[in-house]
């Protein structure tokens, strides 16, 4: 017998029982299809968890004022960040690993443009900013270092802020008011979307100088929100933060024991939370995979059901010269049909389930080719493995036994 007549054989057996056929392929099929969409979500959700953090800078490291915590908090106790900071973090020779240097002075307020109004984030800030966080415009410009130094009151807008005051009237040139203060705008961010810790869009940037004179109170005027810190590459992180670390201690006269500052890294965040995720796909995936554990003990079940059914056939074959060889790759290959074809399915139902959750969740169920062709050969597998002992115990059979068997 032939391969390709014992795969017809093998078609016209499985049609001829088609419902049990199809039933049997159900637990491979949910099986596949439950596996995919699990890793699927777990791999959508690393994905956007790198882009998030790519976004925000992956070489950018934030410094806050207060003392880090036991349980990874900020003690607000000893604000200390100044522009000397910045200062010695800019000077080459102290953090030759650092790129870019900029502070931020923020407070919530309230802007106003004609009868529109909306409370957003104003920090001030240098012209270093835009540098530091990789960020363009999409329409007029950053302010100048001739504007910071004249302590001019210029204004950049984010795109969500630029929307809400100045609607379909173009924002540049026009002029906002802020605690009072008229600031005209020259240029509006591109936006970059919003995450758990900031909204990067809904914010108004101010030249530091500005900022100290016009908004903020005279007792903070000195005092950072933050300094944002750009590190040569990815590579620098570790030691940019090292160098971080030993020059503020030297400045502010403290020692590692009792910083009075903290530092937070995008690139372990990112590190934490791609491992945290690693180990929920993992895990859910693994719950998933007991499915295909049941789809192939229902395969083997059926199979040695159809071997049951089948005496007198397989008797038959014997007594005509099928060898067991032959027999057992009879029961194979329809084993592995089943487990083909339900994984098949699996895999349809898995795109079609991608398709759904993508927008209802609002992250991206990604299923690459490889996983799918993956999730086919282990469906295949399952199939076959499961029909190795029912296939055996067809070849086993003596002719004599199955012609007389009722």
């Amino acid at each position: 017998m032939t391969w390709t007549e014992t795969l017809r054989t093998a078609g016209e057996a499985l049609l001829a029982r088609r419902m049990r056929s199809l039933l049997t392929m159900l637990g491979i099929l949910i099986g596949i299809a439950a596996v995919m969409l699990t890793v699927g979500l777990g791999e959508g959700a690393r994905l956007e968890i790198t882009r998030e953090i790519n976004r925000l800078g992956s070489n950018l490291l934030i410094v806050m004022p207060g003392a880090p915590t036991s349980n990874g908090g900020v003690s607000l106790s000893g604000l200390s960040l100044t522009m000397d900071d910045v200062v010695t973090l800019s000077d080459p020779t102290v953090a030759p690993d650092i790129v870019g240097v900029a502070p931020l002075m923020s407070t919530r307020a309230t802007v106003s443009f004609g009868t529109e109004s909306a409370t957003t984030t104003i920090t001030g800030t240098t012209t270093d900013w835009e540098t530091v966080r990789s960020r363009s415009l999409v329409d007029g410009r950053f302010f100048t270092d001739a504007e910071y130094g004249g302590a001019e009151q210029v204004a950049v807008l984010g795109p969500s802020t630029a929307a809400t005051v100045f609607g379909d009237t173009p924002p540049v040139g026009q002029s906002i008011l802020a605690n009072g203060q008229s600031f005209t705008v020259v240029g509006v961010l591109e936006a970059v979307g919003a995450n758990a810790m900031t909204n990067d869009d809904d914010l108004v940037l101010l030249p530091m100088t500005t900022m100290a004179q016009r908004i903020a109170a005279p007792s903070s005027a000195r005092n950072l929100s933050a300094i944002y810190v750009a590190a040569r590459d990815d590579a620098s992180i570790s030691s940019a933060h090292q160098q971080i670390t030993k020059a503020l201690v030297v400045a502010h006269g403290t020692t590692s024991a009792d910083q009075d500052f903290s530092i937070m890294t995008f690139q372990a965040l990112l590190t934490a939370m791609n491992t945290m995720t690693g180990v929920l796909t993992t895990l859910l995936g693994g719950l998933a995979a007991i499915s295909l554990v049941v789809g192939g003990i229902g395969v083997m079940n059926i199979m040695l059901v159809s071997v049951s059914e089948r005496v007198r056939e397989i008797g038959l074959r014997k007594a005509l010269g099928a060898t067991p060889g032959l027999i057992r790759r009879q029961f194979l290959v329809e084993a592995g049909i089943l487990g083909l074809l339900g994984g098949a399915m699996g895999v349809a139902l898995g795109l079609i389930g991608a398709a759904i959750l993508t927008p209802a969740l609002g992250i991206e169920v990604s299923i690459s080719l490889p996983a799918t062709l993956l999730a086919l050969a282990v469906s295949l597998t399952i199939g076959i493995v499961a029909g190795v002992y029912p296939a055996s115990r067809a070849a086993k059979l003596a002719p004599i036994d199955a012609l007389r068997s009722e």
